[in-house]
């Protein structure tokens, strides 16, 4: 009975101390925490300033989405067979069965590819990337209220990575075109795509960087970085301003998962304007042309020059009977501004030259013997020689594409003078030599014939048969070597 009331005593004694302490703790705790209650905490004026952001950034969404559409595409794939000499071997047929032979034939299967595309023109015009159609054999285009038309390509340029398609539709929802050259490093922006074929997604983000080149995505790169979350699907989408204005087409992720990791590139929507004009009306695109080979100022190279400003480009190499030629350009000249810009390194000049209307007559400022000097130059057209070949012959070079080795490409590339021979710039996919030959490969020899340039490469594939073995000199990082090519 004593130890029962002492328990019960102490008992009663804890319960009043927790109670105690509990209540010192309460209080304690709203003591410090006052100033986080829900009521009092956040300001008006922050809250005002927060729903004006969200009302802006909803209705610039609002306003651009019906201008963003989801396109899908199936296109067919052929894979040549293999050959090999078990295929034939009676025993191995025994064993296996006819079904053995199954990998001797070509075969054919469909692929289907989601990306998005920007209404460009109230009667159906709309600005994509290139690889979202490349080689389609259908073409579907959804629109933002669920409307679903046919697409038909237009005009593609690879180059740029652009194409425009047309469906027949009318007073159909434009984007607004905005200047591209305006943007601002950590201005916003906003990405609206169709990623993973999740229709009409909006993304925001800031500019991370303008003039973005050498990424590997096309041959004339001026692309905009920008940590909007871009993911498979968005290609074509629109990269848009805080006004609603297209800035940029979105392209590409640069990711080592395949997803989104903070950067992807957007090509600015004044190059994609100037190729899009082009494809509607002309059906392909027309460059300007200079006809110098040109390499970056470096430090070095700045000294041996005594050019004190560290911008501009070094003249390697002028083409016989070129504008630049015609206009007096001389190996050796450093091209410090064009048309009234200051010119910062290769690309950029590249890029602003081949965007030059044909027959524009612009200023170039050049530093010769370290003094400075005004020249005029009127832009011709690229020559067809100067481009890419993307020839297609009915051999196992087909789909192969090439272009001359350029004084750029061997200085990009690190390819010593000794090389000669035309450099691939692609290889599609189904190609019989895909997996064989990899792009930036140097074709030296075809079939023990000496390849210089693009004219030599054409008049040896055109004569090869249909099922021809090719043997091939490669030159691919620092060593030659032959390759074979069979059916």
């Amino acid at each position: 009975m004593y130890k029962k009331k002492n328990i019960l005593i102490y008992a009663l004694v804890f319960t009043v101390v927790g109670l105690i302490i509990g209540l010192g703790i309460s209080s304690n705790f709203n003591f410090h925490t006052k100033g986080f209650s829900s009521d009092s905490d956040i300001s008006k004026d922050s809250i005002e300033v927060l729903s004006k952001l969200n009302q802006a950034i909803s209705e610039v969404a609002s306003k651009v989405k019906p201008s963003v559409v989801n396109i899908s595409s199936i296109k067919t794939i052929k894979t040549p067979g293999f050959s090999s000499p078990f295929f034939n071997d009676p025993f191995f047929r025994q064993f296996f069965g006819d079904e053995f032979g199954f990998f001797e034939k070509p075969r054919e299967y469909k692929q289907s590819g989601l990306g998005s595309g920007v209404i460009v023109d109230k009667d159906g015009y709309i600005l994509t990337n290139n690889h979202v159609v490349k080689g389609a054999d259908e073409i579907k285009v959804k629109l933002a209220d669920n409307r679903e038309f046919k697409g038909k390509i237009i005009g593609t340029d690879p180059k740029t990575d652009l194409a425009v398609i047309k469906i027949n539709a009318n007073d159909l929802p434009v984007i607004k075109f905005g200047d591209s050259d305006k943007l601002r490093v950590g201005e916003t922006v906003l990405a609206i795509g169709n990623p993973f074929g999740l229709t009409q997604t909006v993304t925001s983000g800031i500019v991370s960087a303008t003039g973005r080149a050498n990424v590997g995505i096309a041959d004339y790169e001026d692309f905009i970085q920008t940590d909007a979350p871009i993911n498979p699907g968005n290609s074509g989408g629109a990269l848009v301003n805080i006004r609603g204005e297209l800035v940029g087409i979105n392209t590409a992720i640069f990711s080592t998962s395949g997803g989104y990791q903070g950067i992807g590139f957007a090509i600015p929507s004044n190059m994609a304007k100037v190729v899009m004009d082009n494809l509607i009306k002309k059906g392909k695109v027309v460059r300007g042309w200079l006809g110098v080979s040109i390499q970056n100022l470096t430090p070095e190279l700045a000294k041996q020059f005594n050019i004190k400003d560290k911008h501009g480009v070094v003249v390697g190499d002028v083409v016989e009977d070129s504008p630049a030629e015609k206009a007096g350009i001389q190996r050796g000249d450093i091209i410090v501004e064009y048309d009234g810009k200051k010119v910062e390194d290769a690309t950029e000049l590249r890029n602003r030259v081949a965007n030059t209307p044909p027959g524009k007559e612009v200023g170039i400022k050049i530093v010769r013997d370290g003094k400075e000097k005004n020249i005029k130059v009127v832009i011709a057209e690229m020559p067809s020689d100067v481009q890419k070949f993307s020839g297609t012959f009915e051999n196992l070079l087909n789909g192969v594409h090439v272009q001359d080795l350029t004084p750029t490409l061997r200085s990009r590339f690190g390819i010593p003078k000794r090389v000669k021979g035309v450099i691939i710039s692609e290889i599609e996919e189904g190609s019989p030599a895909d997996g064989v030959l990899m792009k930036n490969d140097v074709i030296m020899e075809i079939n023990r014939k000496k390849i210089n340039n693009m004219n030599d490469y054409k008049s040896v594939v055109s004569k090869i048969g249909r099922n021809q073995d090719i043997l091939l000199l490669v030159y691919r990082e620092g060593s030659a070597f032959y390759i074979t090519l069979t059916k």
